[in-house]
């Protein structure tokens, strides 16, 4: 995608709908984990908008930019959000509902991404600022697509893990939990065999139609 810029013009379109991605998806953890009880996140300044209380240097900024100039592949994480079970009202319910948060919050800026997308592709003249739009809305359906997406996957840590996890009964939570450890190491394994991208493609598409923007985003991807 966008192979036409440069890689100084691709970092400047990217940068905006990755920073929200990342910011918005973490301060909505924070958030409802304080509407629920626990105001750990909240106090340490994690509800922020703010995307320098949120970036991890390593997972948002090298390995990211690494990998998007030197493979196929596009992989990071922010500092992830503390959050202390316990003091939550209800702690296995309450879990499920803050993990749930970060990938509802990615849903609600693609929604938005992609009613800026077709306002630019149709309504505004064309021109540098209707193509940088249609370039930067268009980054920013796909990134919170796949934030959304890969998030919900049932892997712990990842929010889809801890929301089966407050699903599963007593037994099958203790057994579940224990393979925490485990996780990243499955997603990366699943990310690096391509199969991950396998698996997310067909549901980021329909995803696309169901927002309306697949089509004006394929002709970026054709045009680039």
């Amino acid at each position: 995608m966008m192979s036409q810029l440069t890689l100084v013009q691709q970092i400047a379109v990217l940068a905006l709908p990755v920073l929200l991605a990342i910011t918005i998806h973490e301060a909505a953890h924070a958030l409802v984990a304080r509407y629920l009880g626990d105001d750990t996140a909240a106090s340490l300044g994690r509800a922020s908008l703010n995307p320098l209380r949120h970036i991890d240097p390593l997972g948002t900024i090298v390995v990211p930019l690494v990998m998007y100039i030197t493979t196929p592949f596009l992989f990071g994480w922010a500092k992830p959000v503390p959050v202390n079970w316990s003091r939550l009202r209800q702690p296995k319910r309450d879990m499920g509902l803050v993990a749930l948060a970060g990938p509802a919050s990615n849903l609600l800026m693609a929604v938005a991404w992609s009613l800026l997308l077709n306002a630019a592709f149709y309504l505004i003249p064309q021109g540098d600022v209707s193509q940088w739009l249609i370039y930067t809305a268009s980054v920013g359906v796909l990134i919170n697509g796949v934030l959304m997406l890969l998030n919900l996957l049932p892997i712990l840590p990842l929010d889809g893990g801890r929301i089966l996890a407050s699903l599963l009964p007593a037994k099958q939570f203790q057994v579940f939990t224990k393979l925490e450890r485990f996780g990243l190491i499955i997603v990366v394994l699943l990310l690096v065999s391509g199969f991950l991208g396998r698996l997310l493609w067909p549901a980021l598409v329909l995803f696309m139609e169901l927002l309306q923007s697949k089509d004006i985003i394929f002709s970026v991807l054709l045009a680039s």
